[in-house]
């Protein structure tokens, strides 16, 4: 949700190619910018509605890695549910976009 989370992640992706994904992604529309009240600092990403409709995509190469790849780190269970009831699943994820909640948390 924040530039440092996208930094920490295991991609470790470069700061300047960090920053200029972001800056594309907005720029098309698939991102938004959201000022953070508490730290005037730190700004927030969120994804557009245009980025939501990029989900089932998403959950096609989510299920086609799950396929090819046995070391992939999609969850079985999430795997299973993108399969047997997708539209149920884009639903769910949709909503917990829109309320700003942690789709998966670290454990």
């Amino acid at each position: 949700m924040y530039y440092g989370d996208f930094l920490k992640s295991e991609e470790h992706i470069a700061t300047n190619i960090l920053a200029d994904r972001l800056a594309r992604l907005e720029q098309v529309g698939i991102i938004r910018k959201i000022p953070n009240i508490k730290n005037k600092r730190k700004d927030a990403y969120q994804l557009t509605e245009k980025g939501m409709d990029l989900l089932p995509m998403l959950l096609e190469i989510i299920v086609w890695s799950a396929k090819y790849d046995s070391k992939t780190a999609a969850p079985k269970d999430f795997v299973a549910q993108a399969k047997n009831n997708r539209e149920k699943l884009i639903k769910q994820i949709k909503t917990r976009l829109r309320k700003n909640e942690v789709l998966f948390p670290s454990e």
